[in-house]
């Protein structure tokens, strides 16, 4: 059983984990069985447990230590069997000095950590969620992908990826929706790498990775294995790009 707990307003979320009799609040129409009840002899899965509010911690406790509760409106202990795994993208160390999160739920919760780190601190395992989301969405559209640039890829590992794999996943999503043929068209263009450690601008950066295509394009911008299609962008845009950034053919 899974139960974001961001997703449920908080008046609700109680009854969500916990159940409710019928007639227990305005609107319990009838008889409901919660998330621990349901997950009984299995796992639970609490996402987002740093939206937690602070009232619904206590018995959250005693559900997690005791492995029991009532359901709102009864006062007929229910016993369960159950492992629970929560997950947050919170800090609740921050969370517990601010006092928005009880410390002795967060250290019945913390049995096992598993810390996971950003994408960009595991940028070896880019590669094989580059491979991955391409073979999901192009089986997704009947598309046939076979080749997924070098450059692209390389140019995707140095990428800081703040929204994580999720920001990953859409990108890709996008650059198969654009790629006509067998290639992966990456618009690379529309990315940025991480901050450089000299006095160079990101836009002195992208200036010089557009040059570097060009020239293995020996300055062809148009056709299948033009610049354009390479840095996965329609041959208008890679123009307006060219002139913004002020390269001119002597450069070439």
């Amino acid at each position: 059983m899974k139960l974001n707990c961001a997703a449920v307003p908080t008046g609700l979320l109680e009854s969500e984990l916990f159940g409710h009799e019928k007639g227990a609040f305005t609107g319990a129409i009838s008889q409901q069985i919660g998330r621990f009840e349901l997950a009984h002899k299995g796992t639970l899965m609490l996402d987002e447990i740093g939206d937690i509010p602070m009232e619904l911690q206590p018995k959250l406790l005693r559900a997690l230590q005791e492995q029991q509760f009532e359901r709102l409106g009864s006062s007929r202990t229910i016993r369960v069997d159950i492992r629970v795994i929560a997950a947050t993208n919170r800090d609740l160390h921050e969370l517990l000095e601010q006092r928005q999160f009880r410390q002795d739920l967060y250290y019945r919760l913390n049995v096992f950590p598993i810390h996971v780190p950003a994408l960009r601190d595991r940028r070896s395992d880019i590669p094989l969620l580059v491979r991955n989301f391409v073979n999901k969405y192009a089986a997704r559209m009947r598309k046939q992908i076979d080749v997924i640039p070098v450059d692209a890829m390389n140019y995707l590992m140095k990428c800081d990826w703040p929204g994580n794999i999720r920001e990953l996943e859409h990108f890709i999503e996008r650059s198969v929706i654009l790629s006509p043929g067998t290639t992966l068209q990456v618009p690379l263009a529309e990315l940025r790498t991480s901050a450089p450690s000299t006095s160079e601008s990101l836009e002195t950066k992208e200036r010089e990775y557009i040059l570097k295509i060009l020239r293995e394009c020996h300055g062809v911008i148009a056709g299948a294995n033009g610049a354009a299609a390479r840095l996965g962008l329609k041959r208008t845009t890679l123009n307006a790009r060219l002139h913004k950034l002020g390269i001119s053919r002597d450069e070439l």
